[in-house]
């Protein structure tokens, strides 16, 4: 079996890459700019701009499987080429922003959904990884933690489930070489839901140093977001921020039943990624 594997320059597929070689799997590692990969020892390198249809063909050829990012631009397209290769199954990175109330009017849970809607449609079999907040989120406070031992946030008292990539890659893994687990949807969380407040707690204690919690205004936080996020997703995010501020967020066991262990807790990530909220 050979597995493409797209976006191969993201923190899930460096994680999912190395598993599937050790395991004997033939890997494709695919990426706009496969020059800039690191890959280990036998992983193909090939050109995939999920922007840009030209680079699918040969990027499908004599594939089985694949692991996607959820990128709708060109997802019909994709799946053509892939349907013309014989592709038999997909595994997509989804969201679980797709189950939250308000879905259809989420950029962030439109873009997800249309990739899902897509698949469905092409009839090639698809198994749907929905995972909520990602740990590696928080690495977006290290600026202001590092500089100003501080983190803004607008709404502190959100929860969520942060995710740790290495449990989703695991979960990648899984319902790639296990076809029994295949054609269904897994709703992955980590294993307690934690407001930002405690997640900036749990940071503080990993790197040693204090670190305050600065709440800002729903305004000006996605103002200082302008640079990097698009004001839709700015949006979409705040929207959620606001609708589990007080909530608990959901909590399932979906990670133990794909990898056959607990899901790593936030506490984890942040010894692993302390230093990077250290001056």
């Amino acid at each position: 079996m050979t597995v493409l594997i797209t976006g191969s320059r993201g923190k899930v597929a460096t994680t999912l890459i190395p598993l599937l070689r050790e395991h004997g799997i033939a890997v494709r590692a695919a990426s706009a700019s496969p020059d800039k990969l690191t890959v280990p020892a036998g992983v193909e390198r090939v050109v995939c701009d999920l922007d840009d249809p030209a680079t699918f063909p040969a990027a499908l050829a004599g594939v089985e499987s694949v692991f996607l990012y959820a990128n709708p631009h060109h997802i019909e397209a994709f799946l053509a080429a892939a349907k013309a290769a014989g592709v038999q199954h997909i595994a997509v990175l989804s969201s679980s922003s797709i189950l939250e109330p308000g879905a259809d009017t989420n950029a962030i849970a439109a873009m997800h959904s249309a990739v899902e809607r897509g698949i469905e449609r092409s009839g090639i079999e698809a198994t749907f990884l929905r995972p909520g907040a990602f740990a590696g989120n928080a690495l977006g406070w290290s600026w202001t933690a590092k500089s100003a031992g501080s983190v803004d946030l607008p709404y502190p008292e959100a929860q969520s489930s942060p995710i740790h990539e290495a449990d989703i890659a695991e979960a990648a893994f899984a319902v790639l070489t296990r076809p029994e687990l295949r054609g269904r949807a897994y709703h992955l969380t980590g294993p307690a839901s934690l407001t930002a407040a405690q997640q900036v707690a749990m940071l503080a204690e990993a790197t040693g140093r204090p670190l305050t919690v600065n709440p800002v205004s729903a305004e000006a936080w996605k103002a200082s977001t302008a640079e990097f996020m698009p004001a839709a997703v700015a949006d979409a995010l705040l929207g959620y921020f606001a609708s589990h501020e007080g909530h608990p967020d959901a909590v399932t066991q979906d990670v133990d039943e794909l990898t056959g262990h607990p899901a790593r807790t936030f506490a984890s990530w942040a010894g692993e990624n302390a230093d990077a909220f250290r001056p």
